[in-house]
């Protein structure tokens, strides 16, 4: 279409891990994938949605960037150390961003994801699960349509005055 309207940072990648014995490899992987992906891809994403409204100024629509994260980060979850805090990172870039990014008329907020059936969690012990999912208010897993509805609210005209937010779903109970 010749522009770019929304950027969704949705690759991650995660590690259960003791932070005893988590490799640098690992880490350095963990934060590549989860925090400096998100701040590239954006970085880019914004320019190419700067040029847009600069080169046709009758375009009010604004750019939206959504960010993923997880309920790692607020629920500092043991064994997932590095990957929290690759999230963590990820949700600071978002607000800092957001207030960066605003006079170009650039939206940027997140979406702090619960545990959703996918690979990325079957490794995970079970107990594990249950024991996250015991710290949520809503006591079930995330679905993508609850994701979906997330990102919808966040790419609405209606919400253009939102910017700078995490939407943790599932309620973490701290």
């Amino acid at each position: 279409f010749g522009k770019i309207d929304i950027c969704l940072n949705n690759a991650g990648a995660a590690s259960m891990n003791h932070i005893l014995t988590t490799s640098y490899e690992s880490a350095k992987r963990l934060v590549d994938v989860n925090f400096l992906g998100a701040f590239l891809l954006s970085r880019e994403a914004a320019k190419a949605m700067i040029s847009n409204k600069i080169s046709n100024k009758n375009s009010v629509k604004s750019g939206v960037i959504i960010n993923f994260s997880s309920v790692a980060a607020p629920l500092c979850l043991e064994g997932e150390a590095i990957y929290a805090a690759s999230k963590a990172a990820c949700e600071s870039l978002t607000k800092t961003m957001a207030k960066e990014l605003a006079s170009y008329s650039i939206r940027v907020n997140a979406i702090a994801l619960t545990p959703v059936q996918t690979d990325l969690i079957k490794a995970v012990p079970k107990d594990k699960i249950k024991a996250l999912l015991e710290q949520q208010a809503i006591k079930r897993f995330g679905e993508f349509d609850d994701i979906i509805n997330v990102i919808d609210f966040f790419i609405s005209q209606k919400s253009d005055f939102i910017t700078g937010q995490i939407i943790t779903l599932g309620g973490v109970l701290r």
